[in-house]
């Protein structure tokens, strides 16, 4: 992407995120990138896909910027606990973001992909070390419960009603005695201080 094109998907996420809905008019597009109306058609193959686009780029970027986080930790646990953890803290660092995910993961299947990536490897890893004392038939349940509680937790951050560190380590804690972990292990695991992950790179140009 473009500069314009890049500042064009980030205006649309954060009108998405405040207002809702499926599509923009590219009058206000236009106002919220600070670009004209010329720039927003010539920058655009098809402005009706700019919601699927936003939530692609969306998807892929964080799923990269997880990897990226947790590639240099070896045990699943802590691994399907940083994703968890990382998810919501990001809430808490840019609300935009976090306002996108939560207003759109149940129902736009690409942003709730990233669950049966990276998290779903990991379960199966973990079970084949006995790391995680689950069934093979048990991974895309349990990918779907930690995506819908993450997505559950982020809204709670977002409403105020706990802050960041409480709701990502008390979902990431649930989830890891759910497939196994003891509960002190669970804790400390859980407790681990982790890097940020960084702003949606793909819109830094913006």
């Amino acid at each position: 992407m473009n500069t314009a094109t890049l500042r064009i998907h980030h205006a649309a996420m954060r009108l998405f995120a405040e207002n809702g809905g499926t599509s923009l008019a590219v009058s206000d597009l236009a106002k919220e990138a600070g670009l004209s109306r010329g720039t927003i058609y010539n920058n655009l193959d098809d402005p009706n896909g700019l919601f699927t686009s936003v939530c692609a780029t969306v998807a892929d970027e964080f799923g990269d910027t997880i990897g990226h986080a947790t590639q240099e930790m070896d045990d699943p646990a802590e691994k399907l606990s940083a994703a968890i953890r990382l998810c919501v803290r990001r809430v808490h660092e840019d609300p935009h973001w976090g306002r996108f995910i939560a207003r759109y993961a149940m129902l736009e299947p690409t942003l709730g992909s990233f669950w049966g990536t990276m998290p779903a490897d990991e379960l199966r890893r973990g079970m084949v070390s006995g790391r995680f004392t689950i069934h093979r038939d048990q991974v895309a349940s349990i990918t779907a419960t930690a995506g819908g509680a993450t997505f559950g937790a982020m809204t709670l951050v977002l409403d105020g009603y706990r802050t960041w560190r409480e709701a990502g380590s008390d979902t990431a804690e649930i989830i890891l005695r759910g497939v196994g972990i003891d509960r002190a292990e669970a804790r400390d695991i859980t407790q681990k201080e982790l890097n940020p992950l960084p702003k949606m790179s793909v819109f830094d140009a913006a």
